[in-house]
């Protein structure tokens, strides 16, 4: 099937998609979070995409998390890119669990759990996959502050081949802060207390 024709096909049915377009020879269907698993299911059983390749999401900041998945029919040879946009301040984000129309999404929820902080309601083992025991944040999440640029000498603090020991504070250059790094005292241990709610 061309992109068309599997637009076409996604138009004529319940799940109605909020857009759709294509882009590089692959459709690309947006869909409510309340039409998410139907609308994987009839990428399966109606348009023959039975190849589960990935899962995953984006952090669009104040829009919310946008969920996506890629399916393929080996049949057809047609692509096809699920996404359902989670909006709102919630945290944690919901959504339903995949894992009953496709087996393969199990680790990649359990890998967006974590990384984006989506809770997938129903996931059968949503245990922690890559972070280590207390670990506390969504790495992938935009808000999540890189410390690791704080810790390490950041190039170009000093000329090259030099080292901020060498040079004593009287030949330092002003110092930068990496992107990602907030400025500060605004953060971590000497952050200043958050103010008292009203009575």
């Amino acid at each position: 099937m061309t992109p068309e024709e599997l637009r076409e096909e996604f138009a004529g049915r319940p799940v109605a998609p909020v857009a759709a377009s294509v882009d590089h020879g692959v459709l690309t269907v947006d869909v409510e979070p309340a039409d998410w698993v139907a609308a994987v299911e009839f990428a399966r059983d109606g348009l023959g995409c039975a190849f589960f390749d990935w899962l995953t999401a984006v952090d669009e900041q104040a829009d919310g998390i946008r969920v996506v998945l890629h399916v393929y029919s080996t049949g057809g040879r047609h692509h096809l890119l699920l996404r359902t946009l989670l909006a709102g301040t919630a945290r944690p984000p919901e959504l339903p669990s995949v894992t009953s129309v496709y087996r393969g999404a199990n680790w990649h929820e359990r890998e967006t759990a974590e990384m984006f902080g989506v809770r997938f309601d129903g996931h059968p083992n949503p245990l922690p996959l890559l972070l280590p025991d207390g670990f506390e944040g969504n790495p992938l999440r935009k808000d999540f502050v890189l410390a690791s640029r704080v810790a390490k000498q950041w190039p170009g603090e000093v000329d090259p081949g030099q080292s901020v020991r060498e040079l004593g504070a009287t030949r330092q250059r002003r110092r930068n802060l990496p992107p990602g790094v907030p400025t500060p005292n605004t953060w971590g241990p000497h952050a200043p207390s958050p103010p008292e709610p009203p009575p």
